[in-house]
């Protein structure tokens, strides 16, 4: 009978600035997400007192963290992911010492999970970083941000390794290409030369925070994440093939970085051809040489490309631009659902880098209907992640070794892309709206129960 492992890791995910609100409660300082009210691709808006945005209460897990966490666990989970709020470690990242009004935050919340006996799954820098480090600095454009970076990775390694021993350092890395200032710190203009320079900086910052891992907490694991932009060829024309190839190559080569501890050839050529004379010193070469445990990414959806230029209409994923294909159904958002994509992505990432693999972002947003007895029937969502699951335990059987699951947003967040909380993804219902209103009273919805049946019986209750 196919099955999952029994050491699998069955749970949820989700984000600091998406979650926590208490934006600068406990000398919390602002972050890049903070002054993006409007998503990842909205304007940068300095803040000033009085304004107000939906992340700086979100879902206020900050202060209800105690009563989220009782709901994982009665669902059964024994992982969650979460991140660690640059800025209320460090407010300003280059503080003389860090917060402890933040630090004894994380402290709480570990020990909750604990409580329960959830793993937690610790992102250091998810989506976000000090807002002072882009202003007096120019973000991951100047090189003095790895040493910043560096010391807030020990300061947690430090202070939490006896508490977390899965860590993974920087969320969806290859997003920093279609959204700088939410990746890296720099401005929607910035040249392709000035990105990837900055870029470099946060992979030798990656891999210092993986040497830093290896030495403080010895017996942890610590992994990169990606966004998984798996393309396909629109058609099977040559130069549609070959085309899908440097497209995939594009986020792959962050994972090649990280994974195998150098650049590939064809990013080196990439920037010859290009005149990108990127700053990449011996120092530099010798730290990326500290490669990564395992390989976690988020998968929701594919897409097409094509080499003739009057069929690349785009359509807009979760950040990556691609082109719709034909054969899929979409979500309300215009995603493309395709379960079968996770299984030969999953093959792909196996067969590429022979490294443990981590679903930890995978899930359907959705608008919910709440009814008038007040029950929530998502039966698209169930649908969705049952059949997405069924083909992860299919890559288990093709022989990848598959570490564990976080669906995201196991409770209704606010979105990156807009920030918005119409588009639901949990499990768990929050009485919030886009306009602000709402008690945040929280309610099951009829996928709880499914999900709570998926871990119970280890994946047997899922419909192939």
């Amino acid at each position: 009978m196919k099955a999952f492992p029994q050491t699998f890791y069955w749970g949820g995910a989700t984000a600091a600035n998406q979650v926590e609100g208490a934006f600068l409660e406990d000398g919390k300082g602002l972050s890049t997400s903070d002054v993006q009210p409007h998503g990842v691709f909205g304007d940068v808006v300095e803040r000033v007192p009085g304004d107000t945005g939906l992340k700086d209460i979100a879902i206020d897990f900050y202060h209800r963290y105690p009563d989220d966490i009782a709901l994982f666990a009665e669902m059964g989970f024994n992982c969650l992911r979460v991140s660690i709020a640059w800025t209320r470690i460090f407010p300003n990242g280059d503080d003389a010492e860090p917060n402890e009004a933040g630090l004894a935050f994380y402290d709480k919340l570990f020990d909750e999970m604990a409580k329960h006996h959830i793993t937690p799954l610790v992102t250091l820098s998810h989506y976000e970083m000090p807002w002072a480090l882009v202003k007096n600095y120019g973000g991951w454009g100047n090189r003095k941000v790895i040493g910043f970076f560096e010391r807030y990775a020990r300061t947690v390694f430090e202070r939490y390794k006896g508490k977390v021993k899965l860590w993974l350092t920087f969320n969806e890395i290859n997003m920093s290409l279609h959204a700088p200032m939410t990746g890296v710190g720099l401005p929607g203009d910035s040249s392709k030369a000035e990105v990837y320079q900055a870029i470099h900086h946060q992979l030798v910052a990656s891999a210092l925070a993986v040497k830093a891992c290896h030495e403080i907490v010895p017996e942890g694991k610590i992994g990169n994440m990606l966004l998984g932009g798996l393309m396909y060829p629109l058609s099977c024309k040559p130069d549609d093939v070959f085309k899908t190839l440097q497209e995939n190559r594009g986020w792959q080569f962050f994972g090649d970085v990280q994974a195998r501890g150098a650049y590939p050839g064809y990013m080196l050529r990439y920037f010859r051809d290009n005149g990108f004379a990127l700053e990449i010193t011996d120092a530099d070469r010798e730290a990326l040489k500290s490669t990564v445990d395992f390989i976690s990414f988020s998968y929701y959806m594919t897409g097409c490309v094509t080499a003739d230029e009057a069929l690349n209409q785009k359509a807009r994923g979760n950040i990556l631009n691609m082109v719709p294909n034909p054969h899929l159904e979409s979500s309300e958002w215009g995603w493309q659902i395709d379960p079968l994509g996770l299984r030969t992505l999953l093959n792909v990432l196996w067969d590429r880098y022979q490294k443990p693999l981590f679903i930890v972002e995978n899930g359907l947003g959705a608008k919910d209907k709440v009814e008038a007895d007040g029950s929530i029937n998502d039966d698209y969502r169930i649908s969705y992640l049952n059949d997405h699951l069924v083909q992860a335990r299919e890559a288990i059987e093709d022989g990848v070794e598959l570490m564990g699951f976080t669906s995201w947003g196991p409770i209704d967040l606010v979105s990156a892309s807009k920030a918005e909380l119409s588009k639901r993804y949990g499990f768990i219902y929050v009485d919030r709206h886009d306009d602000g209103t709402g008690t945040l009273a929280r309610s099951k919805k009829k996928s709880f129960d499914w999900y709570k049946e998926v871990i119970a019986t280890n994946g047997a209750s899922l419909k192939a």
